[in-house]
Parts: structure tokens; C-alpha cells; sequence
């Protein structure tokens, strides 16, 4: 492994010394940490981090190296990658590379040798910022003008990222077992984990471009219709709100998970707002208040549904009564909304979680559960 020299810069002008790592150059996006201890590389592939640099708690990273079964997507979408000490090799059965490799080929320019405690306690208080990894002949260059290349980069609020991770034409994942019918889901982001839940529950799951129209997803005859998690701000994905309010005034069953709950609560007529620091990582303590169960979950998500925490409310978009059905046992954020009216609800955390916890894969049955039971009140002639 060389050791050229890279350095980690944060907009408040913090700068940290390093090796470099993974591909050489200049990286710029939003710092953000994250607390898992296991999965880095289902985090790496994740799409819900396109546009920022993850900063891992965990100390060691990259022992048991890089795979060809764990990926949640087609490549690595991190725009930078930040750890304290990196594995010298990988030593695991299912290894068949580094992750050095991977980031190298995926061409993310990644630092290590820092001290990722300090950076963490920095974004913990002062919450999440933008930055930069130097490296190579970019690492030359003036502090000063690496600190303004910093401070130029875009706000992660008001960016519209789903186009940028979505398929560009749509794909088809088999039911597993006797087959519910067609389901969209609309590709925000969404991660492999998520569809093969899906397909296990007896969808057929058909995956959209997330420019898919409302026509494009009723040519489908579905039988409902899904959001997946994805980067980005959800105020400025009005495309997507607006789907969804067509599919709840035909009372089409609705399930979203992280990007998806955020847009269901909108859709709903309530308002998104950015975290301080958001959620990261795969140990978030959440209250489900159906069961009254604690679920310990994977999230990554950086903005959240501002709506009331206790009682049932009126949608006021006008879909009738709505709950929020889970909150963050850290902060009371809320993690989930459920429709009492319409077949809808969501959660804001990753029932997926393939790198685990393993608490929340139920929430896949409840919505296999709640079409069903669309299906067999259609078949009654019900409403």
C-alpha cells in the first residue's frame, strides 16, 4: 500500500492530514459519519450516499475485503470515503478483492490515517458540513484555494439526486413462489436487499426510472406501488409527491422506506426539514408504538418528516387520518407514518438492512399483508 500524502478539509477550515487511498485527485461533497461497525461494503454501494464523503466510526476497515454477492447496487456511489486504518489485506473466505481495488476502480478518492473520532466529534457538534479529499497533485494545492474549491460546493438541500442512481429503463425481478401480481417500484435509490424482500414476498417486482409518470405505473396494473430510499432533498422531488398523490386518490397500497417515507409525508401535507447530522449507520434505536417493540435499524438519511408525534391527525393534503406509527428513541424524529384511511404507510429507516440488524424485515409482511387484503376487498366489490 503506498502512502502518498492526501488531506481532509471541512468547510469551518479543519483540516486533516493523511495517506491517500483508493484513486488520486479531488473529491467535494457533504461530510458525514456513520456508526456501523459491520457492512462498509453495503454502505459503499448504497445510492442513498451519492453526493457525500462517509466518515466511519469504526476504526478498522476493509479486513474481509470486497465481494461480488453483497453489493446493493451496480458501483460505489460514496463521493469520498474517510477511515482511520485501513486493512494492509483482506483476509475473509468470500474475499476476492481489496477494497482498496474497489475504490480504486470506482475511482473514489478516499483518505486514511486520521483521527475519525475528532472529524466525528466535529460533525456531532457542529453538524454536518461540506468537504474536500486532496490527493495526488491536488494535494499541492494552496490551502486557501482548497478551502474555497470547499466552500463552492452546493448545499445538499434543494438537490434533486434520484435521477443520477436510478435505472434508466426498467428491469424485472421475478416473484419468488406463487406470485401477488405486479409491483412498481420506483427506483429512488433502491438497493438489491430491498428488491429480493420483495420478490420473496410474492411481488413481481418491476423497477421504474425514478422519471417514471403515473400512466407508466398504471399501464402496469399493479398491485401496489413502492418508493425506495435515494439521495437528496425530498422538497425538491415535487415529480414524485405528486405520483404519489395520484396512486393514494386511486387507493393503490403504498409502502416507502427512507426517501420513500419522507415523500409519503409529503405527499400526506407535511413538510420535510434537514437533520443537524443526520442518521447514519446500523444501531438507531426506534420505537415501533403498533407493537410497542424497540427495533434497533439501519438508516442513512440526512432530512426527516416534520408532522405531530402523539395522536391521530388529519392528512392536510386531505387523505384522511394518519399516524406516526415510529420515533427515533435518540431524538423523537419521527420513523414512520402510517395512512388510516388509505392503504399507505412508511418508515424512514432500512427494514433491508443486509448488512443487519435483522429486526425490521416484518415491515415487508405487513405490506405483503396490506395488499392482500386490497385484493380481497376488490374481489368483494368493496371500497
Amino acid at each position: 500500500m503506498t502512502h502518498d500524502r492526501a488531506v481532509l478539509v471541512l468547510e469551518d477550515g479543519s483540516r486533516f492530514d493523511g495517506s491517500a487511498w483508493g484513486a488520486r485527485g479531488q473529491t467535494l461533497g457533504e461530510v458525514v459519519f456513520s456508526t456501523g461497525m459491520t457492512g462498509y461494503q453495503e454502505t459503499l454501494t448504497d445510492p442513498s450516499y451519492a453526493g457525500q464523503i462517509v466518515v466511519m466510526t469504526a476504526p478498522h476497515i476493509g479486513n474481509t475485503g470486497m465481494n461480488d454477492e453483497d453489493p446493493e447496487s451496480r458501483r460505489i456511489w460514496v463521493d469520498g470515503f474517510v477511515v482511520r486504518d485501513p486493512a494492509r489485506r483482506p483476509s475473509n473466505f468470500r474475499s476476492t478483492r481489496s477494497l482498496d481495488e474497489d475504490l480504486e476502480e470506482d475511482g473514489i478518492v478516499s483518505i486514511s490515517g486520521v483521527d475519525t473520532r475528532a472529524i466525528t466529534l466535529i460533525l456531532r457538534e457542529a453538524g454536518v458540513m461540506r468537504g474536500g479529499i486532496f490527493s495526488g497533485e491536488a494535494a499541492s494545492l494552496d490551502e486557501a484555494e482548497q478551502l474555497t474549491r470547499v466552500r463552492d460546493v452546493p448545499d445538499m438541500a434543494g438537490q434533486n439526486l434520484s435521477d443520477q442512481v436510478s435505472v434508466s429503463e426498467m428491469r424485472v425481478v421475478p416473484a419468488l413462489g406463487d406470485s401477488l401480481g405486479r409491483l412498481a417500484v420506483i427506483d429512488l435509490g433502491v438497493k438489491e436487499s430491498t428488491l429480493h424482500h420483495l420478490a420473496a414476498r410474492g411481488f413481481e417486482v418491476h423497477v421504474l426510472p425514478s422519471t417514471a409518470s403515473y400512466e407508466d405505473v398504471t399501464s402496469l396494473n399493479p398491485v401496489a406501488l413502492f418508493y425506495s430510499n435515494g439521495p437528496g432533498d425530498p422538497s425538491a422531488s415535487d415529480h414524485h409527491v405528486a405520483l404519489l398523490r395520484s396512486a393514494l386518490g386511486e387507493r393503490l397500497p403504498f409502502f416507502g422506506i427512507c426517501f420513500g417515507n419522507q415523500l409519503l409525508g409529503r405527499a400526506l401535507g407535511f413538510d420535510t426539514y434537514k437533520l443537524k447530522y443526520g442518521h447514519r449507520g446500523i444501531n438507531q434505536p426506534v420505537l415501533d408504538r403498533t407493537t410497542g417493540k424497540v427495533e434497533i435499524t439501519a438508516q442513512n438519511h440526512g432530512f426527516a418528516v416534520d408532522a405531530p408525534r402523539d395522536g391521530v391527525i388529519e392528512s392536510p393534503a386531505g387523505f384522511g387520518k394518519v399516524k406516526v406509527s415510529h420515533v427515533s428513541l435518540n431524538d423523537d424524529v419521527v420513523e414512520g407514518l402510517t395512512a388510516l384511511d388509505v392503504p399507505a404507510f412508511s418508515v424512514q429507516y432500512h427494514p433491508e438492512a443486509a448488512a443487519g440488524p435483522h429486526d425490521s424485515t416484518y415491515l415487508f409482511d405487513r405490506f405483503r399483508d396490506l395488499v392482500t387484503d386490497a385484493l380481497s376487498a376488490s374481489s368483494r366489490g368493496d371500497r
